[in-house]
């Protein structure tokens, strides 16, 4: 739709996560660093957390991308707590087929493609993603899977993602001995005003367009109002794109963003997470810090 107006190739800001848009805050590069380790060194549970909108599924699938040959991997989206085992979503992510429909067989299976992976020169890495939503016998299956090694080598690498509340899950008092297999892990912060300036220019340049589409005055309000949350910059910075295109405008500034978070707050659509963007004294200071 704006595309052609403001001469991109494509949306720099979908909501859909594209490892290609990756914004390598210091933050995020720590993550993907922290991460690559962990699985070269073969620790045998990793862990990646982050809030709504983080950019945790983009990182993941950035840090998949990574992974080379010798790593097999099976990925676990979106487990349920209401679960009876999560052994069988396990073998079904690396195409397993168990004897019969129970449980102990769905492990032998997993074990029995480990070790021939193992034997072939790999090594399997689980990832279950959203594994804030394991119970706590769903987390000591996750344990289970980490005690099958060989000769001393870990055969099984499990990497939890999720929100916050996984941390105070593997917090409790409970859960001591799957958290001190946690080997490698880290936490993924929002953007701060400055990061925020650069992500919005990354995705715009690689996207195809030119520096200076969004002027330091709106690129200050997206921040306030988004706190620094890339899927919520993401929202601002479309919606406003498509209120520059039908104004006409080369630049999308300030008042174009003040104009999307009245009509998308007005309609009960987008979270806000700072009252004083009303006023716009923070979003005057945050832009006072952004010029050169």
């Amino acid at each position: 739709m704006y595309t052609a107006h403001f001469g991109l190739a494509m949306r720099p800001f979908a909501l859909t996560p594209d490892p290609s848009f990756l914004y390598h805050s210091r933050n995020h590069q720590l993550a993907l660093d922290m991460l690559a380790y962990g699985i070269d060194s073969q620790a045998p549970l990793l862990l990646l957390t982050g809030e709504i909108g983080s950019g945790k599924t983009t990182l993941l699938r950035q840090l998949m991308r990574d992974l080379d040959e010798r790593i097999t991997v099976g990925l676990v989206s979106n487990p349920t707590r209401n679960l009876r085992s999560l052994i069988p979503h396990v073998a079904s992510s690396l195409d397993v087929e168990p004897a019969d429909g129970s449980d102990i067989a769905a492990y032998e299976a997993i074990t029995r493609v480990a070790l021939a992976e193992y034997g072939a020169g790999r090594r399997t890495l689980i990832v279950i993603d959203e594994a804030q939503n394991l119970s706590d016998e769903l987390l000591e299956e996750v344990r289970l899977l980490t005690n099958l090694n060989s000769d001393g080598d870990v055969l099984v690498q499990v990497l939890l993602v999720g929100q916050p509340e996984l941390r105070q899950t593997l917090s409790k008092p409970g859960m001591r001995q799957i958290a001190q297999r946690v080997a490698a892990d880290h936490h993924l912060r929002p953007l701060d005003a400055r990061e925020t300036a650069a992500y919005i220019a990354s995705r715009i340049r690689i996207a195809g367009g030119k520096p200076g589409l969004f002027s330091i005055g709106a690129m200050a309000v997206v921040y306030v109002s988004s706190s620094g949350v890339p899927r919520l910059i993401n929202q601002l910075c479309d919606y406003a794109l498509v209120f520059a295109y039908a104004d006409g405008k080369a630049v999308v500034d300030r008042e174009t963003v003040e104009e999307v978070l009245k009509a998308r707050v007005a309609a009960g659509a987008l979270p806000v997470f700072a009252d004083s963007v009303r006023d716009g004294q923070a979003a005057a200071q945050v832009a006072g810090a952004l010029k050169p």
